[in-house]
């Protein structure tokens, strides 16, 4: 038998006395069976406890922690607690529990203070309510009998005041809109309304009563590289004074970003309102950096980021400070470590009421400008693109957006960080020179090709010709968390891949006191980041110096989409706006998110199903709002269907759709109590999608050793009048692993076969960032990539594998591919070869013809045959072009008894043998497997090893269905057998069921396998 440890091993030890209430000790540890747990056993049994040993972290909540005295754990498991488990543990102390901690290595756990006194701490000592006692690697019974009399408590969970992890249930997400051309910014004005922009120039208002989008105004706006409609936000006092203020690029000739104010009355955008504030001078030649955030504080200043607006794509693995005559556009020295000039800072202003600003107290440099311009509050920044204020300590926190580069760090690393920085005060953080914990980088000479000195980050100095500001500039700031491609080793929680780390809001539980969807006061006082790449999202606790000292992850249970704004609603939600898969284009994937948080009534979750989602007018639909759940026990819930004007009740409803059109359903499920939750479907009407059937007379389940396939593919389309054969797609292949036939099938069938492996490592990495399959994005189409190294052979597939692993520039213009240093070269090969396959033309198979099937010979049984065949309709009526498809799957005849699909048979692993099998079959068990077909079999062969014996019989559709087969199974069989008997079954795919039957009570035999014989 396997033993899987990770389920609890409990040992259980009767009490010497039965007298008086049960005590129990919790031993915790990574491997319950180490020698610890028995003498710990035989220690807590002498004193009248019962011990449970074991290492399921599920035993770390406050439900089951109440029910023990004494937790004994290693420091080692300790180490190996989480941001959930580890305020559970103080809890318990704080509830009077006791803690004994057995020192087998050094306390690695940094990020919560309390648990610091236990790294020099023997003996007994007092923490909160509880007692620790730590006790050396290998205690003796001595000392484990002295430290359980000491620290055991009797602990009562009403006495904990650290407040729990929340559960991830109480929190409900709702999509309100998607579907948008690269969204920006956003705010939740103070009705409960969102306005947000996109890049292009759109400025759109979402209605939280009616649930549409609207477009408001529409900029005229430069959106070349990354510029365009980059921030908006508005006043403070917009209630009364109805003050929007935007930052975009203007058209034309003049290349400035300009920061305007303008009126926004009844949901209309006043153009002619225009108050400039501020202007910034750019450069159009070369990409990139815009940023462009804008947010105010809570004194009423205005805080805009700029991006260091320089050359990045010619960078040669360093930082773009080419000094070179002529090269100004690609030397990061003149914008961002330049005091005189707005790009690469976080300005902060206060805007006047008659549309002009002043300058605050406390920005980085006099107001006269005698050292620097005054709208600077931080400098020293490559792409600042996210930040927030916190409301309470005035501290402004931001990401910022690093570079791809070739210099290692002091750890070894690629110093290609993204950092999150927090400036207490103004200052100078570090870019071009700095990045991470002040790692400074060899100031590159691209005239020599040369290494040049570092500079000292005490007393940096800006050299540049291309400086036409201060040469000294401040002591360059450290960032508060940095980390690169690779697996992070100070912040191991991001990951590694793609990065773009960007800062969220501080939350506030007195902010949102009335606010029905507010967070837990858990988080009161974290910062929120995120990363738009890698799609998480962290909260980052802070010391009460207001240093950093953790982060944990946030929703992890949800997979944002390129999140590109997060913010606290008048409500207490928080709303996302995902930006979508690919740069510079509109998305489907892109959305406007609600997650709301419920403290005491959680508020249902909304599911829709429809058995039609297209179809001719009129359409009848049935909807189903069955999937819908509430977490709350006891709920009667009720359910209300919209769509357009018409309004329907009940948990399911029938509408017909007589006309032709796109229809939005929107069902709201109520809980009685105040709670609510939504959810939207879209159907469309006036095209029904193709019906395409594959005929053939061959058997529809099994291959054979070069056995003909003939088919013939039929389709019909209600609206197409003749069917277009040019739409019409048949593929055919051999997947050697059958299980990936649910992985082409799941995309439409159109996926690459014979490079699935690439497809599936591909679609795993980080790559969608920056490619899609046909549009240029950051880097090029996949498409594109393929066509120009078509048929280059092998050794150009190796340097393209090479380039993935190593990254690097120059063959697609001069922008930096991110470098993979994790990844297995065989991997990269597979990446490679699945992309130069799409240019690659397969043959296209006719509508009707004969394949012979022998790609299988000499393979594996679990390779499958996949015939496939897809065809895209016209569209009608305004509804787009809708797909049908059709497929066969060929399995091998040898069917194993363990994977049935149904049945209350029981399987058995001889691991020595390689062998799985349903064991100690009795009467009545049964099997079912789905889609045999039987046509042409004429024979049936089951290995079985009789016990008492008994009768198997093969039953189509159900297991008293038609009977097709018996065979009789003698019993006492010393060894496993093979026993053929015929088969007369209906044609056509069927259920077919196995029936064991036999004298009651016994067990009848082993059963390992069925072969369905065509000979």
């Amino acid at each position: 038998m396997l033993r899987n440890y990770l389920l609890p091993v409990v040992l259980l030890v009767l009490l010497a006395s039965c007298s008086g209430p049960k005590k129990k000790v919790l031993y915790y540890a990574a491997l319950p069976e180490d020698p610890l747990a028995a003498q710990l056993t035989r220690v807590a049994a002498s004193h009248g406890y019962t011990a449970v040993v074991t290492g399921n972290a599920a035993y770390l909540h406050a439900d089951s922690l109440a029910m023990f005295h004494l937790i004994c754990m290693p420091v080692s498991a300790m180490n190996g607690l989480n941001y959930i488990t580890i305020p559970e543990l103080k809890r318990y102390l704080e509830a009077g529990g006791g803690l004994l901690a057995i020192r087998d290595t050094a306390l690695g756990q940094r990020g919560h203070p309390w648990l610091h006194a236990l790294d020099t701490a023997t003996g007994a000592l007092r923490q909160d309510n509880g007692t620790v006692y730590m006790l050396p690697p290998q205690p003796g019974e001595q000392q484990l009998e002295a430290a359980l009399t000491a620290a055991a408590g009797r602990p009562d969970m009403s006495r904990a005041v650290t407040l729990p992890v929340p559960d991830s249930a109480r929190y409900t997400r709702t999509v309100l809109a998607q579907g948008f051309d690269e969204p920006m910014e956003m705010t939740v004005l103070p009705g409960g309304d969102v306005l947000f922009v996109e890049r292009k120039g759109a400025v759109k208002l979402y209605d939280h009563i009616t649930g549409a989008v609207k477009t408001i105004a529409s900029f005229s706006v430069f959106s070349g590289i990354e510029d365009g409609l980059l921030g908006m936000t508005p006043d403070p006092g917009y209630e009364q004074n109805h003050f929007i203020y935007f930052y975009y690029a203007v058209p034309g000739e003049k290349t400035v970003n300009r920061l305007s104010r303008f009126e926004l009355k009844e949901g209309n955008l006043l153009q002619a309102s225009e108050k400039i504030l501020l202007e910034v001078p750019t450069q159009r030649r070369y990409c990139c950096h815009s940023a462009g955030y804008l947010q105010f504080d809570n004194k009423g200043l205005l805080y805009l980021s700029t991006g260091d607006n320089t050359n990045a794509e010619e960078t040669e693995g360093y930082t773009p400070v080419d000094e070179r005559p002529g090269r100004h556009l690609s030397d990061v020295q003149a914008t961002s470590a330049n005091t005189k000039d707005l790009r690469g800072k976080i300005l902060r202003i206060r805007p006047e009421p008659n549309g002009t600003y002043s300058i605050p107290d406390g920005n980085l440099f006099p107001k006269n400008g005698s050292k620097g311009r005054p709208e600077i509050y931080v400098m020293g920044s490559r792409n600042p693109y996210r930040f927030s204020i916190d409301a309470e300590t005035g501290y402004l926190y931001w990401g910022d957006v690093g570079p791809d580069t070739k210099v290692r760090g002091e750890d070894g690393e690629l110093m290609s960080y993204d950092e999150i920085n927090q400036a207490k005060q103004p200052g100078f953080y570090g870019w071009p020179y700095f990045l991470g914990n002040n790692q400074a980088f060899p100031l590159y000479n691209y005239a020599s090709k040369q290494e040049g000195p570092k500079k000292d980050p005490a007393r940096p100095l800006n050299v540049s010709p291309n400086n036409t500001g201060l040469q000294e500039l401040p002591p360059a700031r450290p960032a508060m968390i940095w980390y690169g491609k690779s697996a992070s080793r100070y912040f191991p929680l991001v990951g590694k891949g793609g990065a773009s780390a960007m800062a969220g809001p501080v939350f506030y539980s007195k902010a949102f006191e009335k606010a029905p969807y507010r967070l837990s006061p858990y988080y009161n006082g974290k910062l929120l980041i995120y990363d738009w790449i890698r799609g998480w999202m962290m909260f980052i606790t802070f010391d009460e110096k207001g240093n950093y000292l953790r982060m944990e992850p946030f929703l992890p249970h949800i997979q944002f989409e390129a999140p590109v704004d997060v913010q606290f609603g008048p409500d207490g939600a928080l709303y996302v706006l995902e930006y979508g898969s690919n740069w510079f284009s509109r998305n489907t994937n892109s959305k406007l998110v609600r997650i709301n948080f419920k403290e005491g009534n959680r508020d249902p979750v909304a599911a829709i199903s429809a058995d039609r989602r297209y179809g001719a007018a009129p359409l009848t639909v049935r909807l189903s709002a069955a999937g819908s759940k509430d977490f709350d026990k006891g709920d009667v819930l009720s359910f209300q269907w919209k769509t357009g004007e018409h309004t329907m009740e009940g948990e399911t409803a029938t509408h017909t759709f007589d006309k032709p059109g796109v229809y939005t359903v929107t069902l709201a499920v109520k809980d009685g109590k105040g709670g609510e939750g939504r959810a939207t479907l879209q159907l469309n009407v006036g095209n029904t999608p193709p019906v395409v059937n594959i005929q053939t007379p061959a058997n529809r389940t099994f291959y054979w050793d070069n056995a003909p396939l003939e088919y013939r593919v039929e389709v019909t389309d209600a609206e197409d009048k003749v069917i277009s054969p040019d739409q019409l797609q048949v593929s055919f292949g051999f997947l050697p692993d059958g299980r990936d036939a649910a992985v082409v099938l799941a995309q439409g069938g159109t996926g690459s076969i014979q490079h699935l492996a690439g497809q599936q490592l591909l679609n795993a990495l980080d790559c969608k960032a920056c490619h899609a399959m046909k549009d240029t994005s950051i880097g090029p189409a996949y498409t594109a990539v393929a066509a120009r190294y078509a048929g280059k052979g092998h050794e150009t597939a190796q340097t393209l594998a090479t380039k993935i692993i190593q990254g690097g520039s120059g063959n697609w213009g001069t922008r930096q591919m991110s470098a993979h240093p994790d990844m297995q070269p065989a991997d990269a090969l597979a990446i490679v070869q699945y992309i130069l396959s799409l240019a690659e033309q397969p043959a296209a198979l006719p509508a009707s013809g004969t394949l012979v099937l022998k790609e299988h010979i000499g393979k594996s049984p679990e390779g499958r045959y996949l015939l496939n065949a897809r065809y895209t309709d016209k569209g009608a009526n305004g509804v787009p072009a809708l797909s049908g498809s059709a497929y066969l799957l060929l399995r091998n005849q040898l069917v194993e008894a363990e994977d049935f699909d149904e049945g209350d048979v029981h399987t058995s692993t001889i691991t020595t043998q390689f062998l799985t099998f349903a064991a100690n079959v009795r009467h009545h068990n049964y099997a079912r497997f789905n889609d045999i077909d039987l046509t042409g079999i004429k024979h049936v062969k089951c290995r079985v090893k009789g016990l008492d014996g008994g009768t198997i019989t093969l039953h189509t559709d159900a297991a008293n269905g038609p009977q097709v087969a018996s065979v009789t199974v003698p019993g006492g069989m010393k060894d496993w057998q093979e026993i053929t008997v015929p088969v007369q079954g209906l044609p056509g795919v069927h259920p077919l069921y196995l029936v064991f039957t036999g004298a009651a009570g016994k067990p009848l035999m082993h059963f390992d396998r069925i072969y369905f014989d065509h000979r």
